[in-house]
């Protein structure tokens, strides 16, 4: 479980096909901090650490990822050279600053727009029908492993929708979210309370 609260920002130094895609991420933590199985968000996939090293400030970890992931998040996500978002789980105690996030991708967007308002940047992302349910004006989204508020949702003939962000300065340095242009994916994670609320009304509406 983690929070949409982006801690680091990891770069993929090399990615090789074993059984699944063997990832190893440089990353600015304390090796003796990552343990072996524990989980870490990437870009707002949960991956389990099977390896790590390095040093304080200087560290690496190793993730299998699967093919099922692979297909399930943006298409440039996992190359050489490639920033990630990292969140490591949330413990018992720790402030939910964000919004909880499990780490499953439920799609893939792509950005239409990312235009700077005043300082801050507006971004303007398209979701699949199977998403727009799900998305509303003050909810909650999980964009790139970022915890974001929606602003506005406009639907389309063709049952997806497009919904967009204001991103503060602070959040577009220190996240990925900085490095977003028109045509870009991006990994979307709906909030978990719109899933049972969607649950709900269909059971009533039967």
């Amino acid at each position: 479980m983690f929070t949409g609260i982006v801690t680091a920002i990891g770069t993929i130094e090399s990615a090789e096909q074993l059984s699944d895609l063997r990832v190893r991420v440089r990353c600015p933590y304390d090796p003796a901090d990552i343990a072996i199985g524990a989980s870490i968000a990437c870009s707002g996939a949960c991956m389990t650490v099977v390896d790590r090293g390095g040093r304080e400030g200087d560290a690496w970890f190793a993730v299998d990822v699967s093919g099922e992931s692979v297909s399930k998040t943006a298409s440039d996500m996992w190359q050489v050279g490639g920033a990630l978002n990292l969140e490591t789980a949330l413990k018992l105690g720790d402030e939910l600053g964000g919004h909880i996030v499990t780490g499953h991708v439920d799609a893939v967007g792509t950005v239409e727009s990312a235009v700077e308002v005043g300082g801050s940047h507006t971004v303007k992302i398209r979701a699949p029908k199977d998403l727009a349910p799900y998305i509303a004006p003050k909810g909650s989204i999980t964009v790139d492993g970022v915890s974001l508020t929606v602003n506005e949702v406009t639907d389309h003939d063709d049952g997806s929708c497009t919904f967009s962000l204001n991103i503060i300065p602070h959040t577009w340095e220190v996240t990925t979210l900085g490095r977003i242009e028109a045509g870009s994916e991006v990994n979307l994670e709906i909030d978990v309370l719109a899933r049972y609320l969607r649950r709900m009304e269909s059971l009533r509406a039967a």
